[in-house]
């Protein structure tokens, strides 16, 4: 995966809505916040339009997108909040400066699908993160400075609390994911996500709890579950059911399609429509272990391939300590057999 360039003060960064409107009021704590860091801020020329729920017609928000792309200055694009709308515009964009010269692409929710596509069509690192329309929320600060340190150059390392639905297990890999209806929905597109080998992030938002399940059964029956490593699953907010209960809550239901298809799961992962949404590198390499005390997650630097997990380690050890002794009783009968000659 190529790693964009990270930001520097004195930097432009820009700020665009790919979905749904935003209020100028609504952005005024993130480009103050910008700006404390040493950066500036430019804001795409339709982030405050309006055409029903968007922030613009689909043109104007392709347009918005597309200036930032092309603008070689600009160092990141902030996404300034999620909604729905970015899939009407990701066939129109032109991405060509943008894999020359590649930059962060920051946000979450309905922004998975420019995570999606972007990994897999370029290889290019995204920054799965809060947005301008968090930062004023109580409670956001914690979120909003793992944004920062991550555009800054700081690898995020993260340790939780062990879930009584964990499945544990040591495993590396890329870390790749978002939204879990946003996934489902890009499924069969040139945005449809590729799992193998992968570490696979869900989250999700105001679903209905069988729907959790058609989902889930759209991974196990598109061969992407069986393909992953291991899956993290992070804040499944304000769930629904109907008036016939479902009978499980959203947490039950992918535990048990991870315990079928034999992955190690982590629950309540600080990332998605939550406060404690941290920031997650898409794409870059990362060490997942999920034991009964806890969950670490620690991303490597830019470039490095994971080293052996503690699994692994666990199983070499002795390999090679039998292979050392084998080698050395041959050489002992080696010697003894040229003593006797």
């Amino acid at each position: 995966m190529i790693t964009p360039p990270y930001l520097q003060a004195g930097d432009k960064i820009a700020i665009v809505a790919t979905a749904r409107k935003v209020l100028p009021s609504e952005m005024e704590a993130a480009i103050n916040t910008f700006r404390t860091w040493g950066l500036q801020v430019v804001t795409g020329p339709h982030l405050f339009g309006a055409n029903h729920q968007y922030s613009g017609t689909d043109d104007e928000r392709a347009a918005d997108l597309q200036m930032m792309l092309n603008d070689r200055e600009i160092k990141a694009i902030i996404c300034a909040r999620g909604g729905y709308g970015t899939v009407r515009i990701i066939d129109q964009l032109d991405f060509s400066t943008f894999e020359q010269y590649p930059k962060w692409i920051v946000g979450y929710s309905d922004i998975t699908v420019l995570h999606t596509y972007i990994q897999v069509q370029f290889g290019i690192e995204t920054l799965h993160a809060t947005m301008p329309i968090n930062f004023a929320d109580e409670g956001a600060a914690p979120a909003v400075e793992t944004l920062r340190s991550a555009l800054f150059g700081e690898a995020p390392a993260y340790n939780i609390p062990a879930h009584p639905l964990n499945i544990p297990g040591d495993i590396s890999g890329q870390l790749s994911g978002g939204n879990l209806s946003i996934l489902y929905s890009l499924s069969g597109t040139p945005s449809d996500i590729q799992t193998r080998d992968k570490i696979l992030f869900i989250e999700d938002l105001d679903e209905y709890l069988y729907h959790i399940d058609r989902m889930m059964m759209n991974l196990k029956r598109g061969g992407k579950l069986s393909e992953i490593k291991a899956l993290i699953v992070g804040g499944m907010t304000k769930m629904n059911d109907n008036t016939v209960p479902f009978g499980r809550q959203a947490e039950e239901i992918i535990a048990e399609y991870a315990r079928e298809a034999g992955i190690p799961v982590c629950f309540n992962f600080p990332a998605g429509h939550i406060t404690d949404n941290r920031a997650l590198i898409m794409g870059r390499e990362a060490e997942l272990h999920i034991s009964e005390t806890g969950v670490t997650l620690q991303f490597l630097p830019a470039g490095e391939t994971a080293k052996p997990g503690k699994l692994l380690r666990k199983i070499l050890k002795p390999a090679f300590f039998f292979l050392g002794l084998f080698v050395f009783i041959y050489l002992v009968l080696y010697l003894i057999r040229l003593f006797v000659k």
